[in-house]
């Protein structure tokens, strides 16, 4: 699955500036990210981009740690990259004139799935997201578009064999408006939210053996060289290089110096700069977001999402346990 927010106010991120500030007679801190994601927690972009642009013009937006419930405040002052994660761009792409103008340096965490409307309820159909997923990569570049397969589930129905197909027929649809495919292999026996949305679904699903992963990882391998693009694996600890399968970085910075180069506040944050023959060299900089699992590579970002908010409703999603919850959040906004 992809990575889970598990950061607590005892451990935010040195990369941040921080604050203390009153909101409503109460002290809660602040903190000034350079880089926001938007938003493991909740697809931002098919639900909430009027609210997200509202936050923005503002100039922040008040979350609640998942964990303890305690409010705290994040500034967009120093924010110069968004990364946008989503299974529905569409009501984004509407906007991106606006986010040219205003913030112009993001990128996409588009997962594109196959699956159907018990395991992934409320999607658009597969053709339709597609063709979203084209729309968008002509729109702002396929290095931009990041394609996620995520996560791989086996179930009754779903045999090896059965995802690779549908891993294929995506592949070869996209694959040319895209560098890179995203995947991991669902956790859930270690999330109990999971377990829980699965079996409200009355789906049955189970996790992958070393020898499927290996068998999965063989396919995938083989489509993606036929199709010429790169794979790699999200907060995976199994090592896959010897099909030429990487520990990816979601929020990579590698792709955010190859993108962005010119921006040269981010350039300083991730340590990046210019030697005398116009070469960029990095510094030894640890930038690894802390608020995250032990496995996520990510560099260090600041979630603005919340739980139990996702319309979604995706029978593998972790940050969803009620839909009562749901409902509610989704109306208060």
């Amino acid at each position: 699955m992809c990575c889970e927010q598990t950061d607590k106010l005892s451990k935010l991120t040195p990369h941040v500036a921080y604050s203390i500030v009153k909101i409503k007679n109460k002290k809660i801190k602040t903190n000034s990210p350079i880089i926001i994601s938007a938003s493991r927690a909740t697809d931002i972009p098919a639900y909430y981009s009027d609210w997200l642009i509202n936050r923005l013009k503002e100039g922040f937006v008040i979350r609640k740690n998942p964990f303890n419930q305690k409010p705290y405040k994040i500034s967009f002052d120093n924010t110069r990259l968004i990364v946008f994660w989503t299974k529905n761009p569409e009501p984004l792409m509407q906007k991106l004139d606006w986010f040219d103008d205003k913030f112009p340096n993001y990128y996409f965490q588009f997962t594109l799935n196959d699956y159907n409307r018990h395991i992934e309820p409320n999607m658009p159909v597969l053709q339709k997201r597609i063709e979203t997923f084209i729309k968008l990569s002509e729109r702002i570049g396929k290095e931009k578009v990041i394609w996620r397969f995520d996560p791989l589930l086996l179930t009754e129905n779903i045999s090896v064999d059965d995802l690779l197909r549908k891993i294929e027929n995506v592949a070869e649809q996209v694959s040319a408006y895209t560098e890179k495919m995203v995947f991991s292999f669902a956790d859930i026996q270690k999330y109990r939210s999971v377990r829980n949305n699965l079996k409200r679904a009355g789906i049955s699903a189970r996790e992958f053996s070393e020898k499927e992963m290996l068998q999965t990882a063989k396919g995938i391998s083989e489509i993606i060289k036929r199709l010429g693009i790169k794979a790699a694996t999200c907060a995976e600890e199994i090592d896959l290089s010897e099909f030429g399968i990487l520990h990816n970085k979601c929020i990579d910075d590698e792709l955010i110096l190859k993108l962005f180069s010119e921006d040269v506040k981010l350039m300083n944050f991730l340590g990046v700069k210019k030697n005398e023959k116009g070469i960029f060299v990095k510094a030894k900089k640890n930038l690894k977001d802390k608020g995250q699992r032990k496995l996520c590579k990510c560099i260090s970002s600041k979630d603005i999402g919340d739980y139990n908010t996702c319309p979604a409703m995706c029978a593998y999603c972790y940050a969803n346990s009620s839909k009562k919850l749901i409902a509610r959040n989704f109306k208060s906004l």
